[in-house]
């Protein structure tokens, strides 16, 4: 277990305690000494467990037991719509139906070791809905921060764990760092989108592909990309796996984004070394619409380093790709999900993946969340500017502790 962080991209090491950013501005992750690592040392751990030497957590209890260990499946009869062979890595088997499982598992595991007493996130969709249970299986208290015309079936789903909702009304953009700030004084642990606890979870997605594929390693990875903390996790696995020399081959990393919001797929085309902020359009694929992704620039950098891609596709394509998950694969994922299946045929047939590659889709999450769950009625309207005071009252001013 490692309490240090460090950046990717100017390499220096900050304590914990300095939170989400470096100095320089990149997201931090955390440092891992991989010396000692034996992929098959912990056989007889379930999930994520199996990973424990690589993660900042030492156990992990409740529904984070249960995260991790999701199968890859074979799905030969999609190989001629996507050029290449195909596997297809399912995250909707995990407890709440997706990847952000993994991040919550470490991220609540650690909040409770360190004796916080509630947990949060700022979310609308999975991932709100991941951090809730899992704070619900251990008794955590539980802070989501919702836009305020979040489509009620959405807050129903999120409600049914009992997290305290709060809808926000201002500026939705502003709420990732102003949940850390307002966090940190309160002593509730926000887990969003690419915090180093989230992106230490979710790295565990690549690190069973790897060990999946051995004695060899896929040839590509290829999974849609919101706010680059999972792009990011599947780059810390490579590299962990490399420093401790049980890394086969080096995958391609690539990512895809939907056409009509697609910030890191516009730097990747334009050779551009940082991603600036778009002006997102409506998409299907909404959950991973980010116009200004927190970790867009360290993601842009992993495809680079791995010479894998970031591409982008439209409605048309995804909504083929969804169909065709479904009749060829007997998969039902969510439609950002689906953008990685159209996401490999545009690779193939741009040249950056081979028709004998051997590539892993990662289907971030299932499509059986369109819900008849009601409920929802307890989440609170909050001007953006009470946020400070109804969190405090909500949940004591922790921060004057001592």
């Amino acid at each position: 277990m490692t309490d240090s962080l460090r950046c990717y991209r100017c390499r220096e090491s900050s304590p914990r305690s300095a939170g989400a950013r470096c100095a320089c501005g990149e997201a931090l992750w955390f440092d891992v000494d991989a010396d000692d690592f034996d992929p098959g040392g912990h056989a007889d751990r379930s999930g994520i467990g199996r990973y424990l030497d690589l993660l900042p957590v030492d156990d992990l209890r409740g529904l984070a037991s249960a995260a991790g260990g999701t199968p890859l499946i074979r799905t030969d009869r999609l190989d001629d719509f996507a050029g290449c062979r195909t596997w297809v890595k399912d995250e909707g088997e995990h407890p709440t139906g997706s990847f952000k499982d993994r991040g919550s598992a470490v991220g609540v595991a650690d909040a409770l070791a360190r004796g916080c007493s509630a947990v949060g996130t700022v979310s609308h969709g999975n991932m709100a809905m991941s951090v809730a249970a899992h704070a619900a299986a251990v008794d955590l208290d539980c802070a989501v921060l919702v836009p305020a015309d979040i489509p009620s079936e959405r807050l129903a789903i999120i409600d049914q764990y009992g997290p305290e909702i709060l809808r926000i009304d201002g500026d939705y953009g502003r709420l990732y760092e102003e949940s850390l700030r307002v966090g940190n004084d309160l002593g509730i642990e926000f887990l969003n989108s690419d915090v180093p606890l989230r992106v230490a979870g979710q790295k565990t997605t690549t690190l069973e592909l790897v060990d999946a594929f051995r004695p060899s390693a896929p040839d590509a990875v290829v999974m849609p990309i919101s706010s680059g903390g999972h792009a990011s996790g599947a780059w810390k696995a490579l590299r962990d796996l490399r420093d401790c020399g049980a890394l086969p081959s080096t995958p391609k990393l690539c990512f895809v984004q939907a056409a009509a919001c697609d910030p890191v797929a516009t730097a990747f085309r334009n050779g551009s070394e940082t991603v600036s902020p778009a002006t997102g359009g409506e998409t299907i694929a909404y959950s991973i619409a980010n116009a200004d992704p927190p970790s867009g620039t360290r993601a842009l950098a992993a495809a680079r380093a791995t010479d894998g891609a970031v591409v982008s596709v439209d409605d048309d394509e995804i909504r083929d790709a969804k169909a065709r998950l479904a009749r060829d694969a007997g998969l039902c994922v969510e439609t950002a999900s689906a953008t990685t299946l159209a996401g490999t045929r545009r690779l193939v047939a741009e040249g950056v993946l081979a028709p004998d590659d051997r590539v892993a889709l990662v289907a971030t999450g299932s499509g059986f969340k369109e819900s008849t769950v009601t409920g929802g009625e307890r989440a609170t309207a909050v001007p953006l500017a009470d946020l400070d005071a109804t969190l405090a009252a909500r949940f004591g001013y922790w921060g004057d502790e001592s």
